[in-house]
């Protein structure tokens, strides 16, 4: 007598479904994304796609990813004692931020005690990351092994503004520059950050958002190259970015996508290397009225994040809505991953999405949306040319306006915005958040001004 259990065919199924849905067409369930991508109800061997295997390939001291925190504020000291919270509480590196940047006296008083061979501190200074990367190289001073990331991002910056000081070709040149200056002195250190958080947070699709990332890429190792890094060192010091949010499954194949487009990038410039991923949770995401669901939303990011194999993984305050996230909403977050990572063991298998028939499907759809959305931008003459156009913009445009319109008709729904909503929130403590300041003068675009799909139901403008 055989234990084993009969393997229903696709016609089996479809006779369930069909018996499920009674009456319906089971074509109803072919769901259509902003790229355009169909996802169907059923994977199997019969429309598989090729198997796809990308796993992290870096070990944060013995940890499958790097548990990163971000720690933003202006006065060195308190920074100070929120990182050496941070890294004693479980954190392994730190990204920085705020009026600790402006110079290397108050940023090397906000990193007093940390040891920087072993844990790597990050950047988050916008268009004036060439200054911040001066100052944290000075900061380091006598560490020559310092894990450092610069992350000089200025694309980002330029795209969410519309603006800069100086021509955007300038700001790339001099990020190129820096890079190239201290690259010797700190072996270890990477200088870009290649991400397409700026679509992601504008409305746009993952296809966009990893085309931006890609496009933004090439923008980067161009300008190393003219300034003289060699392609080895311009293809390692470059981390790439790609946000995570509540949506799982399409997160974690975005990571993996990712990976995938960086691979082809490499061989481009005829030296393949590892692809390094830093992932972090989406903001558009994000409640402000009720933000206690938010720590849901930022658990299903942190997951997408470790599964779908990022190097690291960072994850924002569930008050960020409302503020500048505390302690304690720093301290909640940094356990998430914790629990994810020690209980949890996420990180115990190597790309644990690999052998899916759904997610490697999946994953190449996201890669080939964003490839296909990275050679449009770079047939409108690269990133630059595209934002000043306006060609991007619009294209992600008209994915926000798709995204209002599926949450305004109720075919998405938000916990705690537009379904099972609390009547009574209790509140949440957040630290002031200072304004926004935005450096004009030298260049210009329409700019991706970030949104929140929660703000249309808190009474706000949208």
């Amino acid at each position: 007598m055989s234990n084993a259990f009969p393997i229903p065919s696709p016609a089996d199924w479809r006779a369930e479904a069909e018996k499920a849905l009674k009456g319906k067409p089971v074509e109803g369930l072919v769901h259509l994304d902003a790229d355009h991508l169909t996802t169907r109800p059923l994977y199997g061997r019969a429309n598989a796609t090729q198997a796809v295997f990308a796993p992290r390939v870096s070990d944060a001291d013995g940890r499958p990813w790097d548990l990163r925190t971000q720690v933003e504020g202006d006065d060195p000291d308190v920074v100070n004692a929120a990182v050496l919270t941070d890294l004693g509480g479980g954190a392994a590196s730190v990204i920085l931020s705020g009026g600790v940047l402006a110079d290397s006296e108050p940023l090397g008083r906000a990193l007093n005690g940390v040891a920087l061979e072993l844990a790597p501190v990050a950047l988050d200074a916008g268009l004036d990351g060439p200054d911040a990367a001066n100052a944290l190289a000075v900061a380091a001073k006598g560490a020559p092994r310092a894990k450092l990331m610069f992350h000089m991002d200025p694309l980002t910056a330029f795209a969410a503004t519309g603006g800069s000081p100086r021509t955007i070709e300038e700001h790339l040149s001099l990020a190129a520059n820096t890079a190239a200056r201290h690259g010797g002195a700190y072996p270890d250190a990477t200088f870009f950050l290649a991400t397409g958080r700026a679509a992601h947070e504008g409305g746009g699709s993952a296809g966009q958002e990893l085309g931006f990332a890609a496009a933004a890429a090439v923008a980067y190792l161009t300008a190393a190259l003219e300034a003289g890094l060699p392609i080895d060192r311009a293809l390692t010091g470059t981390v790439l970015g790609v946000s995570v949010d509540a949506e799982y499954f399409d997160s974690l194949a975005k990571v993996r996508a990712l990976r995938l487009i960086w691979r082809s990038i490499s061989q481009a410039f005829a030296h393949e290397a590892d692809a390094r991923i830093e992932a972090r949770s989406s903001r558009r995401m994000l409640a402000a009225t009720d933000p206690w669901p938010n720590l849901l939303r930022l658990t299903a990011a942190g997951f997408a994040g470790a599964v779908g194999g990022a190097d690291a993984v960072v994850l924002d305050g569930f008050s960020r809505a409302s503020g500048r996230p505390d302690a304690f909403a720093r301290r909640q977050v940094r356990n998430t991953q914790l629990i994810l990572m020690e209980e949890a063991h996420l990180g115990r298998v190597a790309d644990p999405a690999a052998g899916s028939w759904f997610l490697d499907h999946r994953t190449r759809d996201l890669a080939e949306a964003g490839w296909a959305e990275f050679q449009r931008i770079e047939r409108e003459g690269g990133i630059v040319a595209s934002l000043r156009g306006g060609a991007l913009q619009q294209r992600i445009a008209a994915s926000r306006a798709a995204g209002k319109t599926k949450l305004s008709d109720g075919a998405v729904h938000l916990v705690g915005v537009t379904k099972f909503v609390d009547a009574d929130v209790r509140p949440v403590s957040v630290e002031p958040t200072p304004a926004p300041v935005s450096a004009t003068g030298g260049d210009a675009c329409p700019p991706l001004p970030p949104l929140r799909w929660a703000e249309a139901f808190e009474g706000a403008p949208a």
